[in-house]
């Protein structure tokens, strides 16, 4: 027997003892006392899950806030986002040191940016503007640049190359990025981005 065993087993037969004396003391109906009885293997079994998991409740309670807001969740080196209400992962990323919106896309090889977010992040854009790529929405004219910094939450990547767009106002987080990482993938309703 190990000693979490023991002492679990302990605080069972010593509430059980409890909840048993105080019941025997007790001159009642048997039906009221089985209800008390239940009322009280509730209560002390409530206490013992809430004792039992309790190193865990901070993560539940991150987990309830990403849920409710979109927040990612931050445990270390790993970043859970949400999925959002329109079946996309949506995060909020620094850029430069900048809060800047992306949509997380696997099907995007550069991480792109409209040129308001690169001028507001102060990334350094070429003059030419005469690279083509093909998105999802057809061809778009861009021009190259390169972040000093770009960061989930604790994941940071530094000298990252971009792709900014004239006229598009959707920040695209794209595979040059997920790629720099040790682990990313798709859990459910989850994002998880691992460095």
């Amino acid at each position: 027997m190990t000693n979490d065993w023991m002492l679990g087993s302990l605080y069972l037969l010593m509430a059980m003892m409890l909840v048993a004396g105080g019941l025997i003391a007790r001159r009642e109906r048997f039906a009221r006392l089985a209800t008390m009885a239940l009322a009280w293997v509730a209560i002390f079994t409530a206490g013992f899950v809430l004792f039992t998991f309790r190193d865990d409740l901070g993560y539940v309670a991150q987990r309830l806030k990403a849920e409710a807001t979109g927040e990612p969740v931050v445990e270390g080196r790993e970043v859970r986002i949400p999925m959002a209400i329109d079946g996309h992962f949506w995060v909020q990323a620094s850029l430069n040191g900048v809060p800047v919106k992306f949509l997380v896309d696997s099907g995007a090889t550069m991480t792109t940016i409209g040129r308001d977010t690169a001028e507001d992040a102060g990334v350094a854009v070429s003059s030419s503007r005469n690279q083509v790529v093909r998105t999802g929405n057809g061809m778009l004219r861009v021009a190259s640049a390169r972040a000093d910094s770009l960061a989930i939450g604790p994941i940071e990547r530094s000298n990252i190359g971009l792709h900014v767009a004239d006229h598009d106002d959707l920040n695209v987080l794209g595979m040059n990025y997920l790629s720099t990482l040790e682990r990313w993938g798709v859990e459910g309703r989850w994002l998880v981005l691992q460095s």
